[in-house]
């Protein structure tokens, strides 16, 4: 049995059921929300297609419900509002995640939770501070989808399959992320060398545009909710494959939220840099080499962050 509980039957919450039921994820799916009857319609609508998937049991429910889950993905929260700063939405937001945190905890203790809403690493850290429960329990979904949108778009730019590119984004899920290029390969050919390493291609590649990539990376969801008032599919995806890691048997490495202890030189905040996923939750962190002008971004986006926390009431 997988138990997977989502707190939060919006957009983003809901289109996670989906794509568990659809990818045969989970056995057993909760999905909870203050509007009983919307995650009443979204369980029956997603059930309803069940018989073509995996066996699978999803309905709507309480706290209670949670009970025995295995993971627990946390999606409460509003959506920034015109006019309204950065900070006033992380208070609503931290105000709203630390009166879920003791209902929630007290039916699921030993859940693995994913913190997903925004502003997640604010999110993340206000569990870890709260709730009590151990660190390696708690992950925050952090820039795994920067990471996937800079992947794909690495990979339309090379016409390649997005898994033979190796590229990350680290630090904060916002404004102050970076992308270590340093890392950055297809293939095991760095990046800004690839170019030149496939002689036989009929179109020759330009150069890499790497302030192009990053601002593709951390414009494209505003772009999506211009465009269509919401981003849900990708993030869902990338969530899901969280999810999977958790589930499957062998550990994995990914670009998540978690605290910080002095790495990089780094510490009191919780930021994405590549760590281990697997069975036993949150593993340690993978020290990758990084220049120092990328650990100097990092502090940027690390004193991003912290200055945001100085400034709410955990």
């Amino acid at each position: 049995m997988n138990k997977v509980t989502i707190i939060g039957a919006g957009s983003v919450g809901s289109t996670i059921a989906y794509t568990l039921a659809t990818q045969g994820i989970a056995s057993e799916i909760v999905l909870i929300d203050v509007n009983e009857q919307k995650a009443l319609g979204e369980a029956l609508d997603i059930r309803q297609g069940t018989p073509f998937c995996a066996p699978v049991s999803i309905y709507a429910g309480d706290y209670r419900d949670a009970a025995g889950s295995d993971v627990v993905v946390y999606t409460c929260g509003i959506a920034r509002k015109p006019g309204q700063t950065r900070l006033d939405l992380a208070q609503t937001n931290v105000n709203i995640t630390k009166s879920v945190i003791p209902q929630i905890t007290k039916y699921a203790p030993d859940a693995t939770y994913i913190i997903v809403s925004n502003p997640v690493d604010i999110l993340t850290y206000v569990f870890h501070k709260v709730s009590g429960l151990p660190e390696h329990k708690i992950i925050g979904s952090g820039t795994i989808l920067d990471t996937a949108r800079l992947r794909a778009r690495i990979s339309e730019y090379y016409s390649i399959n997005q898994k033979n590119v190796h590229a990350y984004v680290y630090g904060e899920h916002g404004d102050s992320s970076f992308v270590p290029w340093s890392l950055a390969n297809i293939s095991n050919v760095a990046v800004d060398k690839y170019h030149e390493s496939v002689p036989g291609r009929k179109i020759a590649f330009p150069p890499l545009d790497h302030e192009e990539v990053e601002t593709y990376m951390r414009k494209s969801g505003a772009k999506v909710i211009e465009r269509k008032g919401a981003t849900f599919y990708a993030v869902s995806i990338s969530v899901c494959h969280i999810i999977k890691c958790l589930f499957g048997g062998m550990d994995t490495t990914l670009t998540v939220s978690a605290p910080m202890h002095g790495e990089y030189g780094v510490e009191d905040v919780c930021l994405s840099t590549l760590n281990i996923v697997g069975p036993n939750g949150l593993g340690s962190k993978v020290m990758t080499p990084l220049t120092d002008e990328e650990i100097a971004l990092l502090h940027k986006s690390a004193n991003t962050l912290k200055d945001l926390i100085k400034g709410l009431d955990i």
